[in-house]
């Protein structure tokens, strides 16, 4: 069974930093790009970025370039994504999943990032 288990937010002032992580079961991770999304209240979930199974293909939303950092180890079987400078407008629920394919419907329960003085 396909699972993702994300973990490592909470409340931050802007300008600081946080480290998602999640930790993915139930397929051959490393065949796999994994993105990460994220809901901010009242609004459309979005893509935030990606990364291709190997590492090598690397994107970011325009709105987050320069600031996160998306990364993998597949030994773990788990992506991870730095956040820094950190802003309000950063608040949102993130969630990881599998970017395409028969497995990218699923999603695991995310993690509250929470960014205020």
């Amino acid at each position: 069974q396909v699972q993702f288990v994300e973990s490592g937010g909470g409340l931050v002032q802007p300008g600081g930093s946080l480290r998602l992580s999640c930790a993915a079961s139930g397929f051959t991770f490393s065949l796999y790009a994994m993105s990460w999304y994220r809901q901010a209240p009242g609004k459309e979930r979005e893509w935030v970025a990606g990364i291709s199974g190997a590492g090598a293909s690397i994107s970011y939303a325009d709105s987050v370039q320069g600031r996160f950092t998306i990364s993998r180890d597949n030994s773990k079987n788990t992506v991870y994504l730095q956040m820094n400078s950190l802003k309000p407008e950063d608040t949102a629920v993130y969630y990881c999943k599998i970017t395409s394919g028969p497995f990218s419907g699923h999603w695991g329960q995310g993690t509250q990032v929470t960014v205020s003085s």
